[in-house]
């Protein structure tokens, strides 16, 4: 069986945005654990542990190579949409010990159900506010490109 073929990401270089719509072989429900849950999202993307569950839960997501981002959930429309703010300022050097509204980017997952599966949608915005937005920008597009691809192939490896 061969995975989903999905366009890349797309940075907006005009708005300061990265946006990225996949198709998944798997159902909506299994989506939004994968996207919500921190046990399943450590499984495709950065090792998350959150302080609680909802809105204003906050954490780290660590990834290897590169340290601990401070996150926070800002938004949860379940099983639709959930939008996560994290202080992942690539160009910044060093990374906050906790999330800093002024200087943070938001993520938001949108989940619709399509024939043959689900449909995610990720907007990530706020780049303005970073240190370097065009690098991160285009640092992101390339993630949100790579990490997404994971999730892909963890939805409909079976795993």
């Amino acid at each position: 069986m061969s995975m989903t073929a999905n366009p890349p990401a797309v940075a907006d270089e005009s708005t300061f945005s990265v946006r990225r719509t996949i198709r998944i072989a798997a159902p909506i429900e299994k989506v939004w654990h994968a996207v919500t849950e921190p046990e399943h999202i450590s499984r495709w993307f950065g090792i998350t542990v959150l302080d609680g569950a909802g809105v204003g839960a906050s954490g780290t997501m660590t990834f290897e190579g590169y340290g601990a981002v401070p996150i926070r959930v800002e938004a949860i429309d379940e099983p639709h949409s959930v939008s996560y703010r994290w202080g992942n300022d690539d160009a910044a050097g060093s990374l906050p010990e906790r999330v800093v509204d002024d200087t943070s980017t938001v993520f938001t997952f949108t989940l619709a159900e399509v024939d043959d599966g689900t449909e995610l949608t990720v907007v990530e915005t706020g780049f303005e506010n970073t240190s370097d937005p065009l690098s991160n920008v285009r640092d992101h597009r390339t993630g949100w490109t790579d990490e997404l691809d994971k999730l892909v192939a963890l939805l409909e490896g079976g795993a």
